[in-house]
């Protein structure tokens, strides 16, 4: 042994036994690795809800609101222009079912006064007016339907008419010309037929919407507001556009194209629809 490894094992104590090794380096590596968790935990905590906020800042910047919430739509009742009222109605005609009930009954008003008929398929009528005291009479004799100069025309006539605006008119003009309408009364008295189609007499809904749109093409037919137009003459034919049903305000025309008037200078209105019932 040199004299420095003997100064140095006179200096140092003996070592420590092993299992005393092992316990201090268990317990020196606890302490370190206790003191980076506490060191390194608190750090790592606050910055993951530094991030977790910053995360949800983010999405919810980028998240699109709620939509806003729109108006409630505003009911705005349509507006028809020229003959688009009676377009319009044609369509609606369309649409209704045949019409159906015991009797046809028809309203005429001029001035102060009103009479009705009622009238069957197979020509019985029925008739009241300001005399009746509100009970119908039944009368003798059917009248015919005259609507094209034929005193013949029926009812089965009517519901076989063909469900085209040309035909129509062209059916009116041939059975006015037979019977003697002057060719320079032609166009009104056709006129007059096809308001009756539409409004006196108990047409099935094709022949209706045939009527109404043979109507709007004629050149002297000219619109008023929304339900109503000015025939030739003066004369104003009301509808309802939904419905297809000519209102009351409806007016016959004469032979002049203009309304037919009483001495009065009051104007007929006329209406129609089916019903099972006379009146008591």
């Amino acid at each position: 042994m040199t004299d420095l490894e003997t100064l140095r094992t006179a200096l140092l104590p003996d070592e420590p036994a092993q299992d005393v090794v092992d316990r201090s380096r268990h317990q020196l590596r606890n302490h370190m690795l206790g003191g980076r968790r506490k060191r390194a935990g608190r750090p790592a905590i606050g910055a993951g809800l530094v991030a977790a906020a910053a995360a949800v800042a983010v999405v919810v910047a980028t998240l699109p609101g709620p939509p806003p919430v729109a108006p409630p739509p505003q009911a705005v009742a349509p507006v028809y222009l020229g003959p688009q009222v009676l377009l319009a109605a044609a369509t609606a005609a369309e649409r209704t079912q045949a019409g159906t009930g015991k009797y046809w009954h028809t309203t005429t008003k001029v001035g102060k006064e009103t009479w009705e008929y009622w009238t069957t398929t197979d020509g019985q009528e029925w008739y009241r007016d300001e005399k009746d005291h509100g009970k119908p009479r039944l009368l003798p004799h059917a009248r015919p339907i005259r609507i094209n100069g034929d005193d013949d025309v029926t009812l089965s006539t009517i519901l076989a008419l063909p469900p085209d605006p040309a035909a129509l008119r062209n059916w009116l003009a041939d059975g006015l010309t037979r019977h003697g309408t002057p060719a320079n009364k032609l166009d009104i008295a056709v006129l007059e037929g096809l308001i009756d189609l539409v409004s006196t007499v108990p047409s099935p809904p094709a022949v209706r919407a045939a009527a109404f749109r043979a109507i709007a093409a004629d050149p002297g037919v000219h619109p008023l507001d929304d339900r109503s137009v000015r025939l030739p003459g003066g004369g104003r034919l009301v509808v309802d556009p939904a419905t297809g049903q000519v209102d009351s305000s409806s007016v016959f025309l004469g032979p002049d194209g203009k309304p037919v008037t009483t001495a009065n200078g009051d104007t007929y209105a006329v209406s129609g629809e089916w019903t099972d019932d006379l009146p008591k």
